[in-house]
């Protein structure tokens, strides 16, 4: 497998993949994924070959990288692609001035898998289209 994980321009493929996880995997409604606020984003994209299976975006708000959005078609969850895109998206922060923290709303059975990457859950349990997360934070070496 060629995996290519890094930023993007191609708003149609991660609107696409958010589309089959989110809207109709999770049953997300579409007016929560669709937030309005992509055009201010940057967007990571994961390529296998030239297959879109996974994308995460990122909002740039004050000293914070809000990481959101991320997700994996099924069929390559398990292989190590949502790892990639975290890693990735740590790495773009690191690389804007002023960026010392990350943070991300985790969905709560996802909360192990942002702990082996650095990250901290904080705050109490909420519901974000009705699926229950956790806000999580690491600070940015």
């Amino acid at each position: 497998m060629s995996l290519a994980v890094g930023l993007t321009d191609d708003l149609t493929a991660c609107h696409a993949l958010r589309r089959q996880v989110f809207i109709e995997e999770q049953q997300v409604p579409e007016t929560d994924e669709v937030d309005g606020r992509d055009l201010e984003a940057l967007h990571i994209l994961a390529k296998k070959d030239a297959e879109a299976i996974g994308c995460a975006r990122i909002l740039l708000i004050d000293d914070t990288g809000k990481i959101g959005r991320v997700c994996v078609l099924a069929e390559y969850r398990g292989q190590g692609i949502g790892v990639a895109l975290i890693k990735a998206a740590l790495q773009v922060l690191r690389d804007q001035p002023g960026i010392t923290k990350a943070k991300l709303g985790s969905q709560t059975h996802a909360i192990g898998f942002y702990e082996k990457l650095g990250f901290r859950a904080v705050g109490p349990e909420y519901l974000d289209a009705g699926i229950p997360h956790r806000d999580m934070l690491r600070d940015l070496p």
